[in-house]
């Protein structure tokens, strides 16, 4: 079941831009014990909400890496999304009204800023793990640089060190389609949906890649017409299926948070940067991942310290690490035993 906090003290953005108060939501799993070592932290990706059993299916499960009979799972929504967590939907207390398009813009460090004042609500000083891919593994970098000794290990899945030219284009052109979109920035939760449902299906292109959509959506026989093919039904269904779920607005702030992760940002080079990572690391790649590709993963493979790598085969993309939870459980059971 979601919960919520209220923090009333102002929280300050890295933009200088000052949020009065603050909600966040968040979902726990199974029950802390009497040392408080057995607490794993989740971040989740983009438009993931804390409900970790809902979106990454099969490891809240006895006998996986989220086993809640063993561990204390706690995963918080994201600053600026529309599950809980203040974002543009929220009331602005300034007005009384939602923020809409009137959120300010925020980083992966605000959203991970956010995430401590959950912890230090719970009195939580140190995790078994954090665990986190695609934005989640963002998310978890800036937390063990910004606080190095509250995890004692970290699993980063299909991540990268900074957000890339090629990922930031993705980003880019879906947030032009929400402004093609002519009930953008009206005062509305409706406004933008028919965008953001455009802007959905090109990140689903950087999300599965050829290999998947040649694998799951080839058409099975002869179209009646040459116009109609499987994967036009499907490219609009996965649009419409967001638009029923979420905003346009959340959506855009998030992709502008994507785009503004880069760990080395103020804190020196990219190996200085990397090379304070104290959490024992385990970094995992998907083969066919066109969003942040196995390459994307080289700098935190070889600069970050105490770390290990695996490279998972996939025919899923940078979807793989929502699906591949076989070949995740086994690898991530391993790591936490020290095996």
């Amino acid at each position: 079941m979601i919960k919520t906090i209220h923090h009333d003290v102002p929280f300050q953005l890295e933009s200088g831009k000052v949020l009065s108060r603050l909600d966040i939501a968040y979902h726990t799993f199974g029950e802390l014990n009497n040392e408080h070592d057995n607490i794993v932290w989740v971040c989740h990706a983009l438009t993931a909400n804390s409900d970790v059993d809902d979106w990454w299916r099969n490891t809240v499960r006895t006998g996986s890496f989220l086993d809640p009979e063993k561990y204390f799972i706690i995963c918080a929504n994201v600053l600026g999304s529309c599950y809980g967590t203040t974002g543009p939907l929220s009331l602005n207390p300034a007005t009384g009204e939602p923020y809409y398009h009137d959120f300010p813009e925020f980083t992966v460090r605000d959203i991970v800023g956010v995430h401590q004042i959950l912890a230090e609500k719970f009195g939580i000083r140190r995790v078994k793990m954090m665990i986190g891919s695609s934005l989640g593994g963002f998310q978890c970098m800036e937390w063990a640089l910004m606080q190095p000794d509250f995890a004692e290990s970290v699993v980063l899945i299909a991540t990268s060190s900074e957000t890339k030219p090629w990922a930031a284009a993705f980003n880019e052109s879906q947030r032009m389609a929400i402004e093609a979109d002519t009930t953008f920035r009206q005062r509305s939760p409706l406004a933008g949906l028919t965008g953001m449902g455009v802007a959905r299906s090109l990140a689903l292109l950087s999300y599965r890649g050829p290999d998947a959509y040649n694998l799951t959506q080839t058409d099975n026989n002869s179209p009646e017409t040459p116009f109609s093919r499987r994967v036009h039904s499907y490219q609009r269904h996965q649009g419409k299926k967001l638009t029923e779920r979420f905003n346009a607005y959340s959506y855009y702030r998030l992709s502008q948070a994507v785009d503004s992760h880069n760990v080395a940002r103020n804190r020196g080079t990219m190996s200085e940067t990397l090379r304070a990572f104290k959490p024992r690391t385990m970094i995992v790649a998907i083969t066919s991942d066109i969003l942040f590709p196995p390459s994307d993963h080289q700098d935190l493979v070889n600069f970050i310290p105490d770390s290990e790598y695996h490279v998972i085969d996939s025919a899923f993309g940078h979807d793989g690490f929502l699906i591949e939870h076989e070949q995740l459980n086994s690898l991530i059971l391993k790591f936490l035993n020290n095996d």
